[in-house]
């Protein structure tokens, strides 16, 4: 009589999903996406450099790294749902602040700070944290969905942002989108999200999916993905070859992301493409990527992750390898570079937090991956730097690209 009321009782996990959606979408659309498209308005208002505004985010970057062994101690103890909760109230305070800064150190302090500190414990960690501890089978597709809303996000709050801006000015723009992450990321998320199938009576993937993984697993298949019978300590998880060796691609990952997002735009524009179509390759590259976002979601229950992490990185690559060489090609492979590059880099967000669930389990996740976070971080962020200085020395990207190609294929 409890399986069958257990089986009777709809399946949780999509509509816990979709609480995380709503809030990964905002964080990435009011947030991360947002701060560039303000830029413009706030050197125009205010005597600052380029470089001095530049700062905060990366300060922002940085203490999002760095936090991430806390935060998945506090995930781990106080659950997923107050974390994504106090995080994102956080954020809001900062976006708030942002319509009030005076003087620079104030921005440090309200973006760097506060939005870095928020985001560190209300965002990419405790969200895919549920879709960790709610889904086993559809692991992977559960992680591309929710991924997938932050491209979405970062397609859809720009225009709105440069909109809100000119009408408004980019004073009260900051309010806007304050009251929408509150609405979205703490208000509705916040009802929606709850954090384990255990806490209501149910089982990852529904009762049903789990009676199919039963029947399976007394089969002898021959093919049938890995997934870890016992939940890992962080620290037996850190001693574990698989743990650094998924943080390997995941670093070659962020390096070469790094390089394209800070410096795509004007290496197109050194070699004489027009200013909107180098712009838009980026903007496309980030659209793109939902194509391997998805693409590793579908796949995920068929393949093991670690060769679809082989075949992405392999695709990020030769991607690469064409925008290195793009002006000896005809101009259409251009958007083959976006296309392949977006899809390689899409599919390795996806899988690397999927593979640790597969590998380490669901009891200590959030604290392993908080272990993950700001090597991957730290190390990705030199990307931009290495770039920078082989410019500035060799007067070309080339250099720091070859080596972002050769970190893929390590």
């Amino acid at each position: 009589m409890a399986a069958t009321g257990l089986r009777q009782k709809r399946f949780y996990g999509w509509t816990a999903l979709a609480g995380a959606m709503l809030a990964y979408f905002s964080c990435c659309g009011t947030i991360f996406y947002s701060y560039g498209v303000f830029l413009p308005s706030i050197s125009e208002t205010f005597p600052w450099s380029r470089a001095e505004l530049s700062g905060p985010f990366s300060l922002f970057i940085v203490l999002m790294g760095l936090l991430g062994p806390l935060a998945g101690a506090s995930v781990t103890r106080f659950g997923a749902r107050k974390n994504i909760i106090f995080g994102n109230l956080v954020m809001v305070l900062g976006l708030v602040g942002m319509s009030l800064v005076k003087d620079i150190w104030q921005v440090y302090l309200f973006y760097g700070v506060l939005v870095g500190v928020g985001f560190a414990f209300g965002m990419f960690l405790p969200l895919t944290t549920i879709a960790n501890d709610w889904f086993i089978k559809r692991r992977s597709l559960a992680m591309s969905l929710l991924l997938t809303s932050g491209a979405i996000g970062g397609f859809a709050f720009p225009p709105l942002v440069t909109w809100l801006i000119s009408s408004l000015g980019w004073q009260l723009a900051w309010v806007y989108l304050a009251i929408i992450h509150l609405v979205l990321a703490v208000g509705v998320a916040g009802v929606l999200i709850k954090n384990k199938p255990e806490d209501i009576g149910q089982v990852p993937d529904g009762e049903v999916a789990q009676e199919v993984q039963e029947v399976e697993a007394s089969r002898p298949a021959l093919s049938r993905l890995h997934q870890t019978p016992v939940d890992w300590k962080a620290r037996e998880a850190l001693c574990t070859r698989a743990f650094w060796m998924i943080l390997v691609f995941a670093v070659a990952n962020d390096f070469l992301l790094n390089i394209l997002v800070a410096h795509q735009v004007i290496y197109l524009r050194r070699l004489d493409f027009p200013p909107m179509i180098a712009a838009s390759a980026l903007s496309m590259f980030v659209g793109l990527s939902i194509v391997g976002r998805l693409s590793v979601g579908a796949l995920g229950s068929r393949f093991e992750g670690r060769y679809l992490a082989t075949a992405c990185l392999g695709v990020f690559a030769i991607g690469v390898i064409i925008l290195m060489n793009i002006m000896a090609l005809p101009f259409i492979y251009l958007y083959v570079y976006t296309l392949l590059s977006g899809a390689g880099y899409g599919g390795l967000l996806v899988v690397g937090p999927a593979m640790l669930g597969a590998y380490y389990g669901r009891a200590n996740y959030a604290q392993i991956l908080g272990w993950h976070m700001p090597l991957v971080t730290l190390l990705g962020a030199a990307g931009p730097l290495l770039a920078g200085l082989s410019y500035d020395i060799a007067g070309s990207y080339i250099p720091a690209f070859v080596v972002a190609v050769a970190l893929l294929g390590v």
